[in-house]
């Protein structure tokens, strides 16, 4: 991690521990929002007004949290406003690095060969670890923010005519809803998984393991009520986050995360929204099993061989390519 903007020592997965020896997750430390007329969002500062071409963003193909936000650039049609840059799925010693790995690429706006420097661009003196996403700002030079549910929000409705406004991912009428189910699946199901994988004590891991399946069972029975979507027919952000979450799981949570009392494919009703999900117009696009693989697998501390499983494979998937 970089501590007063230098970097300190090898990548590891386990950011912090609590009295429990459960996964503790760090607090996003940019928060920023891009706005219609650049006025100030909920936190953070004004100045950051939509415009095409302006922002970029970072993002790996592994991580869920990334891949939020790839949707959310997606199904707004913001792919000609918001440029991309993918890091390699391997983490490395010093955390994600650019690279020439097939659906990964260069850092073409900054220059720089780690994730870690971005963020020194932005601060010289940060502490922290250098995670993405990062919606960056080519104009000031700087971080907006790297927090995947603020940018996700602002990809909705921070871009005004910029985007595709058929599309409202997070509607009035729903807000308190979408706001409720987020806050049950995120700490027990979405950083659940997180829990589990990454849990240093018996008691840890097995309070993260119920957490997920409670809530998976939760879910499936929901979808079966409501389907095909959490909502019914409308597409949410809770839609988005739960599916990132889904379609990793058989790939990597299931084994190398011990989440192993059932797969996804074992819900049917969760199996179908899956591939609901799938079948929106650019959704498929962002998901590489390959990089999910080879990235999860990558993480020394819970693979020491480094060797990735061949198998699950999701059929249909086609080599990602984002534009």
């Amino acid at each position: 991690m970089l501590v007063d903007g230098k970097w300190t020592s090898d990548w590891h997965p386990v950011q912090a521990t609590d009295a429990n020896g459960g996964f503790v997750r760090q607090t996003s430390g940019f928060r920023h929002w891009v706005t219609a007329d650049g006025s100030a969002g909920p936190t953070g500062e004004g100045g950051f007004k939509a415009e095409a071409g302006r922002y970029h963003l970072y993002v790996a193909l592994i991580c869920p949290w990334a891949s939020r936000t790839l949707i959310g650039r997606n199904l707004k049609k913001l792919q000609d406003v918001i440029s991309v840059s993918v890091v390699e799925p391997s983490i490395s010693d010093e955390g994600w690095r650019f690279g020439d790995y097939p659906g990964a690429n260069r850092d073409e706006i900054n220059g720089k060969s780690y994730m870690h420097q971005i963020y020194t661009s932005a601060d010289p003196h940060y502490t922290g670890r250098a995670t993405v996403p990062v919606l960056w700002d080519k104009q000031t030079a700087t971080i907006v923010n790297n927090e995947s549910a603020d940018i996700l929000r602002m990809l909705n409705s921070g871009f005004g005519d910029l985007a595709d406004n058929s599309v409202d991912l997070y509607p009035p009428h729903l807000r308190a809803e979408i706001d409720a189910l987020n806050e049950r699946i995120y700490p027990n199901l979405n950083n659940g998984v997180y829990r589990a994988g990454f849990a240093t004590t018996q008691s840890a891991y097995d309070e993260a393991f119920a957490d997920v399946f409670k809530t998976l069972g939760e879910l499936e029975t929901r979808l079966e009520r409501k389907g095909p979507f959490l909502f019914g027919d409308t597409v949410t952000e809770t839609d988005i986050r739960l599916f990132v979450t889904l379609v990793r799981f058989d790939a990597a949570y299931y084994g190398l995360f011990k989440c192993n009392l059932k797969r996804i494919a074992d819900y049917p009703a969760l199996s179908a929204f899956q591939r609901s999900i799938l079948d929106v117009p650019g959704v498929r696009e962002t998901v590489s099993i390959d990089h999910i693989k080879r990235g999860y697998y990558s993480i020394k501390a819970l693979n020491p061989t480094q060797i990735v499983p061949v198998g699950p494979d999701l059929p249909g998937l086609a080599p990602v390519s984002l534009s």
